[in-house]
């Protein structure tokens, strides 16, 4: 009888020190890989990884993965590295299209030299403000390509394309997956997404700002749910379709000034709600049709939005504490 010991993988995730990035490192310590988390933390922050730093299974490298590296062997590769908020991408435009082009490239790269399987991180940015409602991975999207958000929709939508061509030139065992509104613990405080947006003034007791009249919606995506459909995404066997783009995120869509009320009753907080102009090319409606994750991966999200406000409360509360608590000029 054979008792060698199974072979561990291994995985590398770019971007690892990320929102998602780190939760994806958990995901993976968990279904048994070692980790090697690569991020140049532009955005980053060694804080989402700390507790990680014991395991001897996970590494973390400080590094620009736009440029080349040796990673030694792995047996998957998930790109995940990109600045992802608004204000991020606004304050790093050429970054995010460098990481969207040049770390793709070379993501790309290494697992075409070490015979690993990729995963892309896209985003539901690709469908831009659609008009097609809601969002099937069939949709091509209405999105501006030179607006100011283009910096961030255009880098993902050239990084699925590579990503198709290593497929289809080089037989690169790919995957991609388009993220919907995702939020939970590590999220930055001032990310300028909706619910960190809102969990900080509620939580100071400023007033809630909506732009627009607040009828847009969005579909919002747990954390711990969005890992486990990516994860799914990752495991599922080699069918032609799942090369393709998978929607994970959640069907349930919200208004924003819904959104608003929710976190106000959450936090407790006594904050009113105001109203400001819509910004440019700001998405009306954005929800993910999600049949295809349901067929292929038997994936549908579990926790509702005033459960997951909920679970991220606490890490909220304690991150308004953190950033009060810094000099003024590091608070964005």
């Amino acid at each position: 009888m054979n008792m060698r010991p199974t072979k561990t993988r291994r995985a590398l995730v770019t971007g690892g020190a990320g929102f998602l990035g780190s939760h994806l490192c958990d995901g993976l310590l968990g279904e048994g890989y070692s980790v090697v988390a690569a991020d140049n933390l532009l955005t980053g922050h060694l804080a989402n990884i700390a507790h990680l730093r014991h395991d001897s299974r996970f590494e973390f490298v400080e590094k620009d993965v736009s440029e080349a590296g040796e990673w030694g062997e792995l047996d998957y590769v998930f790109h995940f590295a990109s600045p992802a908020s608004p204000v991020d991408y606004a304050e790093h435009g050429i970054e995010t299209l460098r990481v969207g082009s040049y770390g793709t490239f070379e993501a790309l790269e290494t697992a075409l030299r070490r015979g690993a399987k990729f995963m892309m991180a896209s985003t539901s940015e690709c469908y831009g403000d659609p008009m097609v409602h809601p969002q099937p991975e069939t949709y091509w999207g209405n999105v501006n390509p030179v607006g100011p958000r283009s910096v961030y929709d255009e880098a993902k939508r050239f990084s699925e394309a590579v990503t198709m061509a290593y497929h289809r030139y080089h037989r690169v065992d790919t995957r991609i997956v388009r993220i919907f509104n995702t939020y939970g613990p590590r999220m930055q405080i001032r990310d300028g997404r909706v619910i960190p947006n809102f969990m900080w003034q509620a939580l100071r007791g400023e007033t809630l700002t909506v732009y627009g009249d607040g009828t847009q919606t969005r579909s919002f995506c747990y954390v711990g749910d969005e890992v486990e459909g990516i994860l799914r995404l990752a495991r599922s066997s080699d069918l032609e379709s799942e090369h393709e783009p998978v929607n994970i995120g959640n069907p349930t869509e919200f208004t924003i000034l819904e959104c608003a009320r929710k976190v106000i009753a959450t936090t407790g907080s006594a904050s009113r709600i105001e109203f400001e102009a819509l910004p440019q090319d700001d998405p009306k409606q954005r929800c993910p049709d999600i049949s295809k994750a349901k067929r292929l991966l038997g994936w549908e999200p579990k926790v509702d939005l005033e459960s997951g406000l909920k679970l991220s409360l606490e890490y909220f509360r304690q991150a308004v504490v953190e950033k009060e608590q810094l000099p003024s000029r590091a608070v964005r």
